[in-house]
């Protein structure tokens, strides 16, 4: 050290006490090797103190009293005029303060990165990792419910489910020959289709009453349903009712009813996804159905369907009638005129 070698030469007489039942002895004082060495008139060391343990028990005051830290009992005196010896043991002591680590700086700053990890934790895998575990153990009967729920609200603005009888035989007999879930036709959805919790497919009557052939709301349904099978429609409301709605999901079984009203505003607005060309050509072919009517339909100059026109698996095959002449009436007609 720097300092140590500037103060090297310095001694200086002070007045020694080893321990308060002691008497004082006058000694020598001068600065070692990383030490405060006290010896007695005849140059005998009596004592070493570390001086990055000599610890002053009168701050600013005269004459100058120090004791080794933790050991108040043993002191050394040093009179006003050995001022010399007193400004370098306090430069000596102020280094030696300034060299060690801040334990105070150094707790905040372990706090602060303890913290950073945690908002970390928070913010990147606790939602995703909860949103696994919800999606793992919600009964079927919860993502039922929840599909309910989110019908009931698209018919405040759609209207009521149609009901008629024969048609909603037809609708299950096609639902059958495409083998996908529950499928429910709503009188004016401002969607063509939509896909729910709990197995359930939406389809605009549009779908049924504008074209001459059941293949296009069929098209649409199998997108539907194809979108469901890559994904998980109650993950895709998770992710946008957010990390408290998917907590209250998992611990009491339900969602907060205004955070179901934002998902069919959600649902209603956003743009619609297509599914995967080829997942979805397999789809069409395992029907034994044709794809270009439903491309078509969802592009009539077939600019962004061209893979499914192409693509189409029935094309110079002969195909068999998704439905009988009279079920595509009933099914026309299923809600009625």
């Amino acid at each position: 050290m720097t300092a140590l070698t500037k103060y090297a030469r310095i001694e200086a007489t002070g007045l020694w006490r080893p321990s308060p039942d002691a008497q004082r002895r006058e000694v020598i004082v001068s600065i070692g090797d990383a030490t405060l060495v006290i010896s007695d008139l005849r140059d005998q060391a009596l004592t070493h103190w570390s001086l990055a343990a000599v610890m002053r028990a009168d701050t600013g005051q005269r004459p100058a009293l120090y004791h080794p830290d933790g050991d108040p009992s043993e002191t050394l005196e040093l009179p006003d005029d050995e001022e010399q010896m007193i400004d370098a043991i306090e430069t000596l002591r102020r280094a030696i303060s300034r060299s060690r680590p801040r334990t105070g700086r150094l707790r905040w700053v372990g706090m602060a990165v303890s913290m950073t990890l945690v908002l970390a934790l928070a913010l990147f895998w606790l939602p995703g990792a909860l949103q696994d575990h919800t999606l793992r153990v919600v009964p079927k009967a919860n993502r039922g419910a929840i599909g309910d729920a989110l019908l009931a609200r698209i018919e405040r603005v759609s209207g009521p489910v149609c009901s008629d009888r024969d048609g909603k035989r037809a609708l299950a007999r096609l639902g059958t020959r495409l083998a996908v879930g529950k499928i429910a036709v709503l009188p004016d959805m401002a969607r063509a289709s939509l896909h729910l919790p709990g197995n359930l497919l939406l389809l605009d009557r549009r779908l049924l009453e504008q074209y001459e052939e059941p293949d296009v709301a069929a098209g649409y349904l199998l997108n539907e349903d194809s979108l469901r099978r890559a994904g998980d429609p109650l993950r895709d409301l998770l992710a946008a009712v957010g990390l408290w709605e998917n907590f209250r999901l998992l611990t009491t079984g339900n969602i907060a009813p205004e955070a179901l009203d934002a998902y069919v505003q959600h649902l209603l607005t956003a743009p619609r996804p297509q599914a995967e060309a080829t997942a979805l050509l397999a789809r069409f072919e395992a029907a034994e159905m044709r794809s270009a009517p439903y491309a078509y339909a969802k592009d009539a100059r077939g600019e962004t369907t061209l893979a499914l026109i192409k693509g189409d698996p029935m094309t110079g095959r002969a195909t068999q009638p998704l439905l009988s002449d009279a079920d595509w009436l009933r099914l026309q007609n299923i809600c009625g005129s």
